[in-house]
């Protein structure tokens, strides 16, 4: 870091053109990068997702889209059989198929199957399918067309409703407004604003802000060329632009505060802080960045593309936040940095009174404080063991509205919410009603329907409709006898439902050996930067159980509906979406690992000066506690804004971040690993010879620690 830090001092005019360059071509990148993303979420060589895609060439509709569901529930008297209702529900579809052209429609009209009719004849409904065109939102315009085609229509009296999973979701976009990603992220910069001008007090509060609107562009112009090649998905443009937002701003400040107190020492010129904080705080920013890309190799490790794209991009925006974190930002210090330190306090020049004292509690209490936070932690750990992957509950994606009332129709008259993802069997060859015939004695399904016009040359398509959601651990359960049913040679499973299957088991088939990985390899870079075989351990320990506490927030709060509907108006979902635990993995272990390095690297330069655990402990938390609270309290809000975006998934991924990364900053970090190094005592400097050689640096070595605690620091 020393090297880095000489080389951009030594040329800054050179460093500053380079970032104004690079930062122009940025801004015009953005959205000709976000144009070149991929709309689509597939599972390569998996049998739903190669189904699907036959279905989509074959039938132009269907496939991994959920179907669109028009529910009728006739009056008291009449029934689907009553004279008029069958060509009432048939001109009403057909205005369905008027405002969807390229879609394909199914109901008791047009198939006198059963299997769209309630048990009492009272109500039915239709299967209209879209075609898949992915992205972010799926679906969600075609059902808002439906919805308005068939405003104001009845069939024997009785109101036309539009429900399924897209058109629950657009209800939600439309009921609870949102910020948008564009806005949430202004507002979540604003609100990190506010956060640094309460931790400096003047207008270098201003910095941290610059700094991540220098990283945010430049990783899209990275992603950019990325996309051109290889599927970079949608998604990936939030996760920059509120991920970035985060760390960028949190590497800024740890420098930034390490300048103010170097600087603030008797006798240190500007430009001698600025390569004093680099010496200590670009070191801990240099290793923090690469831990947070080393985790999310987790995704990079993942055979789905979707996931892989999210570790890609992740990745640049930690690397990207370094790069600008060790060139632009030393420039900016040793350049017009004093004159934005204004006014200008000493409050960074010593450890911060009210953490150095907790720091002493945590010491003189230490076994208390490390079995409280423990039982804490573990009750959320027992609850993440009993989290249930799947899609939301159907009726916690909309609490109001047509699509609700529809749902409520389907739910009510016992046909439940199995037609919202129903399974598709695609006949390449044989009788389609013998397959659906087989199909339809399968428990937990309702009923199948092959309707004449679903037939593609020697292709058939057969529909299956579970009882339950086919994305419920029921719905999947259906799923798994259908594939252990022997079927004619040639027939093989598809559906959004299925997809989502295939996903389940492509992603976390392997991830005890992913997380094993990531694992090891944090370990040995942690082992090297702490210089000890027993603080990377401690860390990287605490860090998985800072995940699996936020597996068991997201449980808690949304599977299980403690708080949820309090605070959002969302009833408890009974499952937690495929994707998120192992993206909230991902991201959760690099970003709080962060704060094991800010806290650990000040630990263990006390400890270097003093030879004294109880003294590091107390000064390693004295000079971080207020950064580190800062830091999480500004991902925290960049989170907050992210949760006020429409939609149940969005809801809840941001609550596991917002909340783990503040359950991490308070319960682990201000508590639990304080209190660890206490009890461990000269074993958490502990490095054998041999594993210094290997790792390449100085072995440590165990020294008598000091009996006391330091007297107490004045502010």
């Amino acid at each position: 870091m020393t090297a880095v830090t000489r080389f951009v001092l030594d040329h800054k005019r050179l460093v500053v053109g380079f970032w104004i360059v690079v930062t122009i071509a940025a801004f015009a990148a953005i959205q000709p990068s976000s144009n070149a993303l991929s709309q689509e979420f597939s599972v390569p060589g998996r049998e739903g997702f190669e189904t699907n895609k036959e279905l989509s060439e074959l039938y132009g509709n269907g496939g991994n889209v959920a179907p669109i569901v028009p529910v009728v529930k006739l009056p008291k008297g009449k029934t689907v059989d009553s004279p008029g209702v069958t060509r009432q529900l048939d001109a009403a579809l057909a205005k369905v198929a008027a405002a969807l052209p390229k879609a394909s429609t199914a109901s008791y009209a047009s198939t006198r199957d059963r299997a769209f009719v309630s048990d009492d004849g009272r109500t039915t409904f239709a299967l209209v399918y879209i075609p898949a065109k992915g992205g972010v939102d799926p679906g969600q315009v075609e059902a808002r067309l439906a919805q308005s085609a068939l405003a104001g229509v009845s069939v024997g009296g009785s109101a036309v409703q539009v429900t399924g999973l897209d058109a629950l979701r657009a209800s939600a976009g439309e009921s609870e407004g949102g910020t948008g990603v564009l806005l949430g992220t202004l507002l979540a910069a604003l609100g990190a604003l506010l956060v640094l001008l309460f931790v400096f007090r003047s207008f270098m509060a201003i910095v941290p802000v610059m700094m991540a609107f220098v990283a945010i562009p430049t990783t899209f112009l990275l992603i950019w060329p990325l996309a051109s090649v290889t599927d970079v998905s949608v998604i990936v443009q939030y996760l920059v632009a509120l991920i970035g937002l985060g760390i960028a701003i949190d590497y800024a400040l740890l420098v930034v505060v390490r300048w103010r107190e170097e600087r603030q020492q008797s006798s240190v010129t500007n430009e001698t802080a600025v390569r004093n904080a680099m010496r200590h705080a670009g070191s801990a920013v240099a290793f923090s960045g690469t831990t947070v890309a080393i985790s999310l190799l987790a995704l990079v490790a993942v055979p789905v593309p979707f996931l892989r794209s999210i570790g890609i991009a992740g990745l640049l925006i930690a690397l990207v936040s370094v790069a600008v974190a060790v060139t632009l930002l030393p420039v900016l210090l040793a350049t017009i940095g004093p004159r934005l330190d204004w006014p200008r306090n000493h409050r960074d020049a010593r450890p911060s009174r009210a953490w150095s004292a907790w720091a002493r509690l945590i010491v003189r209490h230490r076994w208390a404080a490390a079995a409280t936070s423990t039982a804490v932690l573990a009750a959320l750990v027992v609850a993440a063991s009993s989290i249930q992957l799947g899609n939301p509950r159907a009726d916690s994606l909309a609490q109001a509205g047509s699509a609700h009332a529809g749902l409520q129709k389907l739910q009510d008259s016992g046909i439940g919410t199995g037609p919202l993802s129903p399974f598709d069997a695609l006949v390449r060859s044989g009788d389609p009603e013998a397959v659906a015939k087989t199909l339809a004695g399968i428990e937990g399904v309702r009923g199948t329907t092959a309707p004449p016009d679903w037939r593609r040359g020697e292709t058939s398509l057969v529909t299956v409709i579970p009882t339950e959601d086919g994305n419920s651990p029921a719905g999947r359960a259906t799923l798994d006898r259908i594939h252990a049913t022997e079927l004619p040679a040639g027939v093989t499973i598809g559906g959004q439902a299925a997809h989502t299957a295939d996903f389940l088991d492509a992603v976390y088939g392997n991830f005890p050996l992913l997380i094993a990985l990531i694992s090891i390899l944090t370990f040995l870079l942690l082992a090297r930067a702490f210089r000890s075989l027993i603080l990377p351990l401690k860390a990287v320990l605490l860090n998985l159980l800072s995940v699996a506490a936020a597996w068991g927030l997201i449980v808690l709060v949304f599977q299980k509906g403690f708080g949820s509907e309090a605070i959002w108006g969302i009833e408890a979902t009974q499952a937690i979406n495929v994707e998120l635990p192992i993206v909230i993995f991902a991201f959760l272990f690099g970003i709080s690992m962060d704060y094991q390095v800010f806290i650990i690297s000040r630990m263990r330069e006390a400890y270097d000066r003093t030879g004294s655990t109880e003294t590091a402990v107390v000064e390693g938390i004295g000079r971080t506690g207020r950064l580190v609270t800062s830091a999480a309290l500004i991902l925290g809000l960049a989170f907050v804004a992210f949760s006020t975006t429409p939609g149940t998934e969005a809801k809840i991924f941001a609550t596991a971040l917002g909340g783990g990364i503040l359950i991490d900053a308070t319960i682990i970090r201000g508590i639990l690993a304080p209190a660890a190094v206490a009890i461990l005592g000269r074993w958490n400097w502990w490095l054998p010879e041999r594993a210094a050689r290997m790792l390449r640096v100085g072995a440590s070595r165990a020294q008598p620690d000091a009996a006391s605690v330091p007297a107490p620091q004045t502010a």
